[in-house]
């Protein structure tokens, strides 16, 4: 009995690993995401900034951690193609973080995760959960991770 009974506890810590590195990489596409979100807006206030300057003002470029002098009219061109292709980054970040979130979803569904706390109408006693299920409690803004 004891070898079934740590079968069924290693077979659970996979499923649980399994579930945080699901969340873990849904959490990476998110700050992915923003970080993409934050250098298009970036790209977009510098190119209209310089849409107004002259075209042969001197300007500098950060390029691989080292500064270039240009000219607007040279820049301004990789601006756009810059802030066109973070553009269509974003959307394939979107649709990849769309994607994993529903994976998330259907895990959950197949090994009967619940995360105390999500559901407001949802026990959430310690005791009162099944033993094969799996759950995450939210305690003082931590997620911790339970099995019963």
């Amino acid at each position: 009995m004891n070898t079934e009974a740590a079968k069924a506890a290693a077979s659970q810590e996979k499923i649980v690993a399994q579930f945080q590195q699901l969340r873990s990489e849904q959490r990476n596409l998110a700050n992915s995401l923003n970080t993409l979100e934050m250098d298009l807006r970036e790209h977009k206030t510098v190119i209209e900034t310089l849409q107004s300057a002259d075209p042969e003002r001197k300007c500098f470029r950060l390029i691989g951690g080292v500064l270039c002098e240009r000219t607007v009219k040279d820049v301004l061109p990789q601006l756009v193609e810059n802030k066109d292709f973070i553009a269509k980054t974003i959307t394939i970040v979107t649709d990849d973080l769309s994607k994993k979130g529903s994976e998330l979803n259907k895990f959950k569904e197949e090994h009967n995760i619940k995360i105390r706390g999500e559901h407001l109408g949802v026990d959430g006693a310690p005791g009162s959960k099944s033993s094969d299920s799996e759950g995450a409690s939210k305690s003082e803004n931590r997620n911790v991770l339970v099995s019963n």
